[in-house]
């Protein structure tokens, strides 16, 4: 975007570019960086450059300000981001689910540009062409709080189609927020996975010099060509430092910081494993890949909702509820409790064909609605023990098995079976929680 005039006129008696090196003086101090394009939120006055720790600014300029030429742009003759297949290597396909399946850098004008095709793709990570061939389909372009159950569907079948056409896995490019829901809904939905199927996302963008977005990429194809694991998950940084990425189950892990780049954990078990500096280390029991199709159970019920219990609830929120939708999941206290005046309610919706899961809003342990008298009333009226399971996987998983079953006690016995890893075995901590993360 071109810059507003006052800005404009001085950047044109002095003959200077978007991309060239620039020093500008001010009130301030003396600065020195990328020239950078104009941003339309940028007010008329500011100026902005890339310093070279990879941050941008903005300076305002008056007439005393002055703007010295440092050093040309590099002109580009044609992006240099061409790469032949090479048969001797596996094929990796990445699918998008926004825009941006990766963003690359323009260091002319220090520009961050998506990345929309295989050759972009690469481009923005050279090191993915020495570990294999990369596919790439952007499938939607949208932020993750708006994918719904349609968008999971059809990265189901996605990833199922180039399973089956022979790739050696599946990276979904995916935002972070809803992530811990699309690795459960692809994991109930998809059976028999000949390679994995790996969710990454980024906690910071990639024109940024903490980017994260590399090097969980780089860790996604590593694993898929060099692993025997056959499930769905998550690989996001381990910390806030580049030190390694962790391999997550799709069922069990949860965005535990808002901003920060260690932000996943596995909650109630520990990590299927890492991969460091190219070292893959898988512990634990997990399901191995198998040898024939990929099989997508795509049948979900979309009438399913998730609330968390609170002080001072209504019970007229389940009566609500309860008319527009076949199931309903709670996040209940402790050992997985509602309040009191919220039973007979529950009760009702029951009694007209409702289904009542039970999960906790504690992140460890599990449900036990045996100990206390609310939950054994809970239980008398038909509410299904959600086990260990976290509440969004929990809500995931009703609407999965609504999708195979109506009859209330294959609904039941569906809900309280380990079918894909999001119910842990009965354990007692031997240390303190994260021993887990």
């Amino acid at each position: 975007m071109d810059y507003p005039k006052k800005v404009a006129k001085l950047l044109k008696e002095s003959e200077i570019e978007v991309g060239d090196i620039i020093t500008i003086s001010s009130e301030k101090g003396v600065y020195k960086g990328i020239l950078m394009p104009h941003h339309e939120a940028s007010c008329e006055d500011i100026l902005t450059i890339k310093l070279d720790n990879g941050y941008n600014i903005g300076i305002s300029v008056n007439d005393e300000s002055r703007i010295f030429l440092v050093e040309r742009a590099a002109k580009l003759v044609g992006k240099e981001n061409k790469l032949d297949f090479d048969e001797s290597k596996p094929q990796i396909t990445v699918l998008g689910t926004g825009g941006t399946i990766a963003s690359y850098i323009d260091y002319r004008t220090g520009a961050v540009h998506p990345a929309l095709n295989t050759e972009d793709l690469a481009y923005s990570v050279p090191e993915l062409a020495e570990i294999c061939n990369i596919k790439a389909k952007v499938l939607f372009s949208m932020f993750s709080e708006d994918l719904t159950l349609e968008h999971w569907q059809k990265l189901a079948k996605e990833a199922a189609l180039e399973l089956n056409s022979g790739a050696e896995g599946v990276i979904v490019a995916h935002g972070t927020d809803t992530m811990g829901y699309t690795s459960s809904a692809l994991s109930f939905m998809l059976r028999n996975l000949t390679s994995p199927v790996i969710l990454i996302g980024s906690q910071r963008s990639s024109d940024r010099p903490s980017t994260d977005s590399r090097l969980n990429l780089i860790s996604a194809a590593q694993l898929a060509v060099n692993s025997d694991l056959g499930e769905v998950v998550v690989m996001m940084h381990g910390n806030t430092s580049d030190s390694h990425v962790v391999i997550h189950r799709g069922t069990k892990v949860r965005k535990m910081h808002a901003s920060r780049r260690g932000a996943f954990c596995s909650i109630n078990e520990k990590p299927l494993g890492t991969v460091k500096e190219g070292i893959i280390e898988i512990s634990g029991s997990y399901r191995k890949r198998g040898k024939d199709s990929v099989e997508v159970l795509e049948k979900m019920e979309e009438k399913v909702c998730l609330i968390y219990t609170y002080p001072g609830i209504k019970a007229a929120l389940i009566d609500y509820l309860a008319e527009k939708n076949m199931g309903i999941v709670i996040a209940g206290t402790g050992l997985g409790h509602a309040a009191n005046q919220m039973i007979e309610s529950i009760r009702n919706a029951i009694s007209n064909g409702v289904y009542v899961v039970m999960t906790s809003q504690c992140f460890y342990g599990r449900v036990n609605m045996n100990v206390y008298s609310t939950g054994r009333d809970l239980m008398r009226v038909g509410v299904i023990s959600g086990e260990d399971m976290l509440p969004e996987t929990a809500f995931v998983k009703l609407m999965w098995v609504l999708g195979q079953t109506q009859d209330p006690e294959e609904v039941k016995a569906l809900i309280t079976t380990n079918l894909v890893g999001e119910i842990g075995v009965k354990r007692e901590l031997s240390g303190p929680f994260q021993s887990y993360v």
